[in-house]
């Protein structure tokens, strides 16, 4: 298919109305948390600008960002990948193969030299000359570093690239490495997790073809829309940590009624992520939702940090219902102890003010104003 089509033109001839053109574009702005205005914008980049070929590698993983993204409900990964973008290479679900799929490498990389976005999935090791990971017959941090020359952008999809995951886990014997710390001449826009959900990777995927820039990223290079606020902020189990009603064990009267599972080892309260706002499944659940603790999977080092089933610090929380009489007593103590001091301050003040103001007393009567002797 050729990748000078745009998008519309594919879905036109896919026997799609124009009216359904126009709700995709709106749904696809929602998805993305744009404004209702922006929908227009959508639908016009989608008219006018051609797709853009994509090449996608794999290196050491387990292809289960893959396994997400063809899961994706807004958009459909299947309007993604042949309407809206030129998949033009990615292993897993090609049909060529061998030489043919080799092939497609060198005549993207150079038709398109400066205008393709390369996607990686995995990382490159660096032990034993690379050898731990081959591709086509040659070590794939050659082949990574030979397409990411002339690409626009990289897209680190998943832990493994963006973090380097558990193949990356104390002691690393084959020396796998994160993608940016192998490209460092390329913008690279991270999106971990493991895996990512799907609508985050269409999502990126849709606003850079729309916007023909990359999103606004956090310090840490993921795209600040969707991991800009922590798990825990927007978890539905939110109050009961705010009130201290933790589960405490499997499957307790706690775990029945949906209390806080920080206690269980929870990392929602230390990991950026959309899982608690845009979920999983079409927007169904997410893994705290389930009845399982976040692991933090979309953090830089989770693999290494001790058990998924220890909080990280100690519980200190307000406890509302707990501590209600507590919290009652302490109020009134600190009320009784500002009003005391209030108190003291003002009798200090009045007397030094007495001693300041001019005697209006006589010879004949020197009984200061206001003695009642």
């Amino acid at each position: 298919m050729p990748t000078t089509e745009t998008f519309y033109e594919v879905m036109r001839r896919q026997g799609i109305t124009r009216r359904s053109f126009i709700k995709f574009c709106g749904l696809t702005a929602t998805a993305l948390g744009l404004a209702p205005s922006f929908a227009g914008k959508i639908a016009h980049a989608m008219e006018t600008k051609p797709r853009t070929p994509v090449l996608w590698l794999h290196g050491l993983e387990c292809t289960c960002c893959s396994e997400s993204f063809i899961r994706s409900a807004h958009p459909l990964v299947s309007d993604v990948v042949l309407s809206m973008i030129s998949l033009d290479y990615d292993d897993l679900i090609m049909a060529s193969a061998g030489h043919q799929a080799e092939a497609i490498l060198e005549e993207i990389t150079h038709k398109y030299k400066g205008n393709y976005i390369l996607a990686v999935e995995g990382n490159p090791p660096l032990n034993q000359e690379g050898m731990s990971c081959i591709i086509g017959g040659r070590p794939f941090l050659e082949q990574l570093q030979e397409v990411a020359k002339d690409c626009k952008a990289v897209i680190s999809w998943g832990s493994c690239a963006s973090w380097g995951c558990v193949q990356a886990a104390r002691p690393n014997p084959t020396q796998a490495t994160p993608i940016h710390q192998v490209i460092r001449d390329k913008p690279i826009i991270k999106v971990p997790g493991c895996p990512p959900i799907a609508e985050v990777m269409t999502g990126v995927l849709t606003y850079m073809l729309t916007f023909e820039r990359i999103p606004q990223l956090d310090r840490q290079g993921r795209p600040v829309m969707f991991y800009g606020q922590r798990i825990h902020d927007k978890c539905y189990r939110r109050p009961h940590f705010d009130a201290g009603q933790f589960v405490e064990d499997w499957d307790d009267e706690g775990a029945r009624k949906g209390y806080c599972l920080y206690k269980m080892g929870c990392k929602g309260p230390t990991t950026y992520n959309a899982c608690s706002t845009v979920r999983w499944n079409n927007g169904v659940s997410f893994p705290i939702q389930s009845g399982h603790g976040c692991i933090g999977c979309s953090e830089d080092g989770f693999w290494d940090k001790g058990s998924f089933y220890q909080h990280v610090t100690d519980t200190h929380v307000f406890g509302v219902e707990a501590n209600a009489d507590k919290v009652g007593l302490g109020a009134v103590g600190v009320v009784g102890a500002a009003i005391g001091a209030h108190a003291a301050y003002s009798a200090v003040h009045r007397a030094k003010q007495q001693q300041q103001e001019p005697s209006h007393s006589t010879p004949a009567d020197s009984t200061p104003a206001g003695d009642d002797r």
